[in-house]
């Protein structure tokens, strides 16, 4: 919950960020970048850009603790980018 508050604080401050300095026109495209950022970054951590001997590999290798961090990891970044995806769709079907 507490990464979701963080999404939702980050996606207020790129709306007001946005207004001052572009307008409203501007506003979808400052919360879907820092979206598609933590996107980007929960693909990146989850292992799931890598092949399947790769990925097998890492399973392999990887501790159960491990494992269960970087799940962790790449659900409070997805919960993060949820509230920016949310607001950056509002945004653009309000302005167009």
């Amino acid at each position: 919950m507490r990464y979701l508050l963080i999404g939702v604080f980050l996606s207020l401050c790129a709306v007001l960020i946005s207004m001052i300095f572009w307008g409203m026109e501007k506003v979808y495209l400052v919360t879907g970048t820092i979206g598609c950022i933590f996107i980007g970054i929960a693909m990146i951590l989850s292992g799931s850009m890598v092949s399947g001997d790769r990925m097998r590999a890492n399973l392999a290798t990887e501790s159960t603790e491990n494992r269960d961090e970087r799940n962790k990891i790449t659900t409070n970044s997805l919960l993060i980018a949820l509230p920016n995806i949310i607001v950056a769709i509002l945004f653009y079907y309000l302005s167009k």
